[in-house]
């Protein structure tokens, strides 16, 4: 193979990182991270409401300024010419209303401002209302279009969230011609489309997220989304037919494109898919291993031959569909709403008072404040997980439920609330802090417990992410929990380098994304493995994480000792 290179683009929620790889070997040869000023002030959003939205100039910004930035980087001499392809993924789903053009509405000066008109991030729970009916209507169809999909629809889906849009903003509604994931606009953007009909959409965000399936001829019927509700009537013409895996090709890059970007309009341009989906090809997963994506949140990707689980449909999981991550194979997503974020809610929760209130201590300079609270957060989670790791555990430990945005799986639920129990006079930080760690590891293991109970063996574990990467306690907590090795990959930014290797094999550079998976794949760095002396009690302890979990539920009462 000549000297070819490939640019991998990966959209996360606060930011998009680009990196640019040699396709023959992997080598990353420059990297850039963009991070969204809209979103980064607060823009659109409202916790309180769990109203969480984001500018599309967010993502086109970030777009040019992080490919251009690992061109200048690479100093490689006519770099543009010797780039091949870029794909791309994104947070899922993360859909956005568009007119006939294929245009976001908020790129429209009567929409600029206006949230409903924006990109509906993955987390955004304001569609909770919508996915109980979504779930209710289905029960009542003479065909299950949610077998596909667990049984269970989200309130971080496709569908609820058009149908949440649709009735809190009539002229959006109005306005809108077709409603399109992050993953396929990009790539249609970058392709230079100009009518949303001819927008490839990948099998990835189709299936697991909109209902898409070959036994359904593709989308549920217009008959379906009509009887849940009139607005939606004849929204589904609109949509799409086909699906495309994302070894594709979505098309080359437009004349304008490849000026503002500094490349040729031979770059193929790849089907895009979700961050998960090819994080876990970046960290090179294996048929029946848990692929782990841990970062704000976790996705859990499992691949199998499709021949021996064609007929085993798991309920409760985000999905399962044919080429969704490798083309060929049977992918299946789960995942938790909260980890990285459960963490992230404590340290802001600590950080209230140093952060409010040393802002009246007149006697400390502004810029020794900054860099006081600066100090604090980045030491403050390192420092509470040296002392977790130092506590002794019992039965009658804090306990903890990590349903602080909800539960994607098992069963999704977005209703669901965070809690904690067994709390003392004695309970400081560090305890508190280790209870939610293992809430977030017993989250976890109720995901391969719901694979495993369906028939789907679970062979080990991979590691991925910022959370796999910077944390020894989390992750031998994890391996204990489990009762399970778990392999930490190399890279640091695996979905980038996931997005890398479908660009090779959409630019016909490898047949297969197997093959560019092994050349490109830069392997695994650590593997913790379980210690005996805290499986047993964390095993016990888990029978007491799902009994409070049945409680807050309203399943039955708390008969645990605490």
């Amino acid at each position: 193979m000549n000297k070819s290179y490939v640019i991998g683009v990966d959209y996360g929620s606060d930011s998009v990182r680009s990196v640019l790889v040699d396709a023959n070997n992997g080598e990353e040869i420059a990297s850039s991270v963009f991070y969204y000023p809209r979103w980064k002030r607060g823009e659109y959003c409202d916790a309180a409401l769990s109203q969480f939205r984001q500018h599309p100039l967010d993502y086109i910004e970030g777009l040019e300024a992080t490919i251009k930035d690992c061109l200048l980087k690479s100093e490689i001499d006519n770099i543009g010419a010797a780039v091949k392809a870029i794909s791309v993924d994104t947070t899922g789903s993360t859909p956005v209303a568009v007119n006939a053009a294929g245009v976001p509405l908020a790129l429209l000066d009567e929409f600029k401002d206006n949230p409903n008109a924006m990109f509906v991030l993955w987390k955004d729970h304001t569609a909770v209302g919508e996915a109980k009916e979504i779930n209710l209507h289905n029960q009542n169809s003479s065909v299950d279009y949610l077998k596909y999909v667990g049984g269970v629809y989200s309130s971080e889906w496709f569908w609820a969230k058009l149908l949440h849009v649709f009735r809190a903003d009539e002229k959006v509604r109005a306005a809108t011609y077709s409603w399109v994931e992050h993953c396929d606009y990009i790539p249609f953007l970058l392709t230079g489309g100009t009518q949303v009909s001819a927008m490839k959409r990948g099998v990835c965000s189709a299936g697991h997220k909109s209902l898409w399936a070959e036994e359904f001829d593709g989308l549920p019927p217009n008959s379906f989304f009509s009887t849940l509700d009139p607005l939606l009537d004849g929204l589904v013409d609109r949509l799409f037919f086909e699906t495309y895996t994302a070894d594709q090709s979505a098309g080359q890059l437009s004349e304008e494109w490849a000026q503002r970007l500094g490349l040729t309009t031979s770059v193929v341009v790849g089907v895009g898919a979700f961050d998960c989906h090819m994080g876990a090809v970046g960290g090179q997963i294996e048929p029946y291993y848990l692929s782990k994506v841990m970062g704000t949140s976790t996705c859990d990707m499992l691949v199998a031959p499709k021949e021996e689980v064609q007929h085993t449909l798991v309920r409760g999981i985000c999905g399962q569909v044919d080429g969704s991550i490798i083309p060929g194979m049977i992918g299946m997503e789960a995942g938790q709403s909260a980890f990285g974020d459960a963490y992230a809610w404590l340290k802001q929760v600590l950080l209230w008072p140093t952060k409010n209130l040393i802002q009246d201590i007149e006697e400390i300079e502004a810029h020794t404040r900054e860099q006081l609270i600066a100090t604090l957060e980045d030491k403050l989670l390192f420092s509470l997980s040296e002392q977790a790791a130092l506590l002794p555990v019992t039965a009658t430990s804090e306990l903890a439920l990590d349903w602080l945005n909800g539960r994607r799986t098992p069963d999704a639920d977005q209703s669901l609330k965070g809690a904690i129990t067994g709390l003392h006079l004695g309970t400081d930080a560090p305890r508190i802090f280790r209870a939610i760690v293992e809430a977030t590891c017993f989250g976890a293991k109720a995901i391969v417990d719901r694979f495993v109970e369906q028939g789907i063996p679970v062979k080990g574990l991979i590691g991925l992410g910022g959370v796999a990467k910077k944390s020894p306690f989390i992750m031998q907590m994890m391996a204990n929990v489990m009762n399970m090795p778990i392999r930490i990959h190399k890279s640091e930014q695996t979905c980038a380098i996931g997005a890398a290797m479908f660009a090779a094999t959409a630019a016909g550079l490898y047949d297969r994304v197997e093959d560019a998976m092994k050349a490109m794949g830069q392997g695994f760095e650590r593997t913790y493995i379980p210690e005996e002396k805290w499986v047993t009690i964390y095993a016990e302890r888990y029978e007491y994480y799902k009994a409070l979990g049945a409680f807050i539920e309203g399943k039955e009462s708390l008969a645990i000792t605490v």
